[in-house]
């Protein structure tokens, strides 16, 4: 097996992620690993004392890209120009390693025939859960498996929003502001509130784990923001919390089914348990069972040490021995899982609107399993909950289509799986 003697390193990024990368390497504790060329936009800016001089600063992309480096390591995110830089540095001979989610779920298939193409890696443990090497076991560790299921917890922002809103009492906005100002949130927090992020990080596990590629666009998302505060207090009613779980299965037939979003789970769970921003995720196989994987799934530090084993790993392997993603067909996918259902409604409160709500879900031939409503509530915003026997998302939507426009409503109806 080639091996590289001394792998030199071209950092694309010099951002929270890229700083740890850089400190780690400069640190003197990685053999065989040379950091030569730094890049990013006003770089005069980003200039520190404890690089080595023999690196080179650059705010010019081509400095990097006609370089001898063997390795890129892009860290500025987003699609654009990220993706056309991955590409020039593939075509160019280099290897490339990626943080970059977004970029692997829309274009890895693509990046990876191109590396091949040209006898390079591409590798992006970085991508999913930081600092977990979730890829890397269902790649390797777990090769020998038929994997069929992943559920995870794989956005850490949700995961401390929802987590402050259970422990602290707070509804909704005054926890994100708690997150951005601690750093564990965005200026925008749309795309992890409303489960692009977690999306696209389920789309490389299921092509990675299940072997199944799919689109992220095909990937069925609902948004933490309608999760109040009474939600969980109905919700430890059941022995239940709330997190945002991100979902992928393949049935029996063959089809796929992908979601991300919040849902119940229980309170002692080892998803219930998740605090902070740390990350959980779960893989199911045909023979060996569920496994497990937690860790931090978020921050520079975690985030730098899976890059940085990925550089490890190019100077071990030979191109052929990268764990690139697999070639195939992209797979149909459906997001109507069967689960057993929370429904809270919000009402100004009249006689007869809970037959009415029975009445609605009798029609779609949906049981109701029990009727939940605490006391000292006000009757014009008045909380109750039904739980649902279990039901297919697309029947439990049609229902409460059709509830909704009763005009005892306050705000929508908000439904989420009951996850065991």
């Amino acid at each position: 097996m080639n091996t590289i003697e001394t792998v030199r390193v071209g950092l694309l990024g010099f951002g929270t992620v890229g700083q740890s990368v850089a400190r780690i390497l400069c640190a003197g504790h990685v053999s065989r690993v040379q950091l030569t060329h730094i890049f990013n936009r006003r770089v005069a800016s980003k200039h520190v004392d404890w690089v080595p001089p023999t690196v080179k600063w650059t705010d010019e992309i081509d400095d990097v890209l006609r370089s001898d480096v063997d390795v890129v390591v892009e860290l500025v995110g987003g699609l654009h120009p990220a993706y056309e830089w991955v590409r020039a540095a593939l075509t160019s001979g280099k290897s490339v390693v990626t943080a970059n989610k977004q970029l692997i779920a829309h274009y890895g298939a693509e990046l990876g025939e191109l590396a091949r193409a040209n006898g390079q890696q591409l590798r992006f443990e970085a991508s999913v859960a930081g600092g977990i090497p979730v890829l890397r076991a269902l790649q390797e560790g777990l090769a020998g498996d038929r994997l069929v299921e992943v559920r995870g917890i794989l956005n850490g922002t949700c995961a401390y929003i929802l987590s402050r809103m259970q422990s602290a009492e707070l509804p909704f906005a005054e926890a994100l502001a708690e997150a951005q100002a601690a750093g564990y949130a965005e200026a925008d927090p749309t795309e992890d509130v409303d489960g692009a992020d977690a999306a696209a990080k389920l789309a490389i596990i299921a092509a990675v784990g299940l072997r199944r590629p799919i689109r992220v666009s095909d990937i069925a998302t609902q948004s933490i923001r309608p999760i109040d505060f009474v939600d969980f207090q109905y919700a430890k009613e059941i022995d239940s919390t709330i997190r945002q779980i991100a979902r992928a299965a393949i049935e029996e037939d063959g089809r796929v089914f992908a979601v991300v979003g919040p849902a119940l789970v229980p309170i002692h769970s080892s998803f219930g348990q998740i605090t902070g921003s740390q990350n959980l995720v779960m893989v199911r196989g045909v023979f060996g069972g569920e496994t497990w994987f937690s860790g931090s799934g978020a921050g520079g530090s975690p985030t730098a040490v899976a890059v940085v084993s990925d550089l490890l790993s190019i100077g071990r392997h030979a191109p052929r021995d990268a764990g690139l993603l697999p070639v195939a067909s992209v797979a149909e996918v459906s997001s109507d899982f069967v689960a057993p259902h929370y429904v809270r409604f919000m009402v100004a409160d009249r006689p007869g609107i809970l037959a009415e709500v029975c009445a609605g879900f009798a029609r779609h031939g949906i049981n109701i399993e029990a009727v939940v409503q605490l006391p000292r509530y006000r009757k014009d915003r008045l909380p109750f909950v039904a739980t649902l026997e279990a039901c297919a998302a697309s029947v439990l939507g049609r229902a409460l289509a059709d509830i909704a426009r009763l005009e005892f409503h306050v705000e929508p109806p908000l439904a989420l799986p009951i996850l065991a």
